[in-house]
């Protein structure tokens, strides 16, 4: 913390030793830590994203590392501000409320396992977006088939519908006759899937009859940018590799009171055939004996009576019965002025805005208070708050 802050500058044209050139341009600007000068690109008229490229001043070498994330679009101008030596922040100058803030993450766990499944020695980057606020923790729910978790779900979405929602789940099958691309699922190419599961933007997947299906990152963020909980119902293998995925979750097993229990409420459904009730049979009780005995769930609840079983699921979940809880606000972007420059102290970024006149100087200064973030590549980085302040009492005050 600390480092001087990079501003949207031009570079000075400079010869290194190895005879690479870095060339000015009005809208790049340059941090360096350790050995390595971060160089990110705004608008040359081509590109519709920012660049980033790699001065590595122990090989006098540039790089052009691999960029994983979602690229924030081109501009014309921005800020850059190095963070705990791990990412840097960018604050792009004119820019939309929700395109405005955005992370390069340089050293982080997620960019260091990438770099591992790289191979170790290629540079890699992942950019993730900047969110104000917080997003409340997903919710696992699983349980062998025919146990009534999707039963359980449904009622919870019917007496909470704007404060639970589920994420779109990705899969490489053909749609079937109306379903829809983005509603009920989001359908892809098998290689582009393998691709974005090597990335590491996958919560969990599986391969099912030869088509791969599975939650991503991104999927879940959506959920949580329209201000719900997102809701996961999938099997233990799923909620597996969730558990060890940065993403932090609340995990609940629905089991049945007996295996005899679930047995006849499989037999009652009347859609299967005996052979298919004995697989779902021992599939479940391997799923039984995996959610019970592992400690992978945060609560157990047995489903014996549906009714009984939902108010628990409730309580869990911190939901009075008697009072409709309110939900969560939508996840907002930053409206900021016209940027003229930015520095960091002490886990805030004072940002100053707009005009030079001192009439209107007092109400030009704000700061961006990133002490407590959450998240990150390759979903959102959120917690981030906002406040202007008067420069000259010191008075702050949050930015609504």
């Amino acid at each position: 913390m600390g480092e001087a802050p990079a501003f949207c500058y031009e570079i000075p044209l400079k010869e290194f030793a190895n005879g690479n050139t870095l060339k000015s341009k009005s809208a790049e600007t340059a941090i360096v830590t350790g050995n390595k000068k971060y160089v990110i690109e705004g608008s040359d008229g081509k590109s519709t994203s920012l660049g980033v490229r790699i001065y590595d001043e122990s090989t006098a070498q540039w790089v052009h590392p691999v960029v994983l994330g979602t690229k924030p679009r081109a501009c014309k101008g921005h800020l850059a501000v190095l963070l705990n030596e791990d990412r840097i922040l960018i604050i792009k100058k004119g820019a939309s409320p929700d395109d405005c803030l955005w992370f390069l993450e340089l050293d982080t766990q997620y960019v260091r396992d990438q770099k591992t499944m790289h191979g170790g020695n290629t540079e890699v980057v992942a950019w993730s977006k900047g969110v104000r606020g917080n997003a409340e923790m997903p919710i696992v729910i699983s349980g062998p088939s025919g146990v009534g978790k999707g039963t359980l779900i449904n009622k919870l979405m019917k007496e909470y519908p704007s404060m639970f929602g589920f994420s779109v789940s990705h899969t490489t099958r053909a749609p079937r006759v109306n379903e829809e691309d983005g509603v009920h699922y989001h359908f892809t190419e098998k290689s582009v899937m393998e691709k974005e599961i090597k990335d590491g933007k996958f919560l969990e997947y599986a391969s099912v009859h030869g088509n791969l299906y599975g939650t991503s990152i991104e999927a879940v963020e959506v959920v949580a940018d329209e201000g719900k909980r997102c809701i996961l119902d999938i099997d233990v293998q799923g909620a597996r590799s969730v558990r060890g995925s940065p993403v932090e979750a609340i995990f609940i097993f629905i089991r049945p009171p007996s295996m005899e229990e679930l047995e006849r409420r499989l037999r009652a459904r009347g859609t299967e055939t005996e052979a298919q009730i004995s697989k779902r049979l021992r599939n479940a009780e391997a799923e039984l004996e995996q959610g019970i005995s592992s400690g992978l769930f945060d609560h157990i609840l047995y489903n014996d009576e549906l009714e009984g079983c939902y108010q628990r699921l409730k309580e869990v979940l911190g939901l009075d019965g008697n009072v409709r809880a309110a939900p969560n606000p939508v996840s907002r972007g930053f409206d900021l002025p016209v940027v003229h420059s930015a520095s960091e102290l002490d886990n805030q970024i004072i940002i100053d805005c707009g005009t030079q006149e001192l009439e209107k100087a007092s109400k030009n200064r704000i700061v961006l208070d990133v002490s407590c973030l959450k998240g990150g590549a390759p979903g959102r980085t959120r917690g981030l708050d906002l406040y202007a302040v008067n420069s000259f009492s010191d008075e702050l005050k949050e930015v609504r």
